[in-house]
């Protein structure tokens, strides 16, 4: 997602991630690959299991995308990182 920032806010996409480690280790983590979106911390695991991105074990999040429309509706989920393609592809059809 990184990578594909700069694609993803033209078409009025604001992502994030989400992730268990703490707010100190997404800092540092953010500030070594330089991303520029926010971070999440969810050491409780709340939200990714809300979103249905835990590991089939429980035990950790699973990659995944997920596109929440600004009413809360889920427009998109799909496990691993299928790209900016088909992510933006999918809004364009729904």
């Amino acid at each position: 997602m990184r990578d594909e920032i700069l694609r993803y806010e033209a078409s009025n996409v604001r992502p994030f991630g989400v992730n268990p480690a703490s707010v100190e280790a997404h800092a540092g983590y953010a500030a070594r690959l330089g991303i520029s979106f926010p971070l999440l911390s969810d050491p409780g695991l709340a939200i990714s299991r809300s979103y249905g991105a835990l590991r089939p074990d429980g035990e950790g999040i699973s990659r995944s995308v997920v596109l929440v429309d600004r009413d809360g509706y889920i427009r998109y989920s799909q496990a691993g990182a299928p790209g900016a393609d088909i992510v933006l592809e999918s809004l364009r059809s729904s």
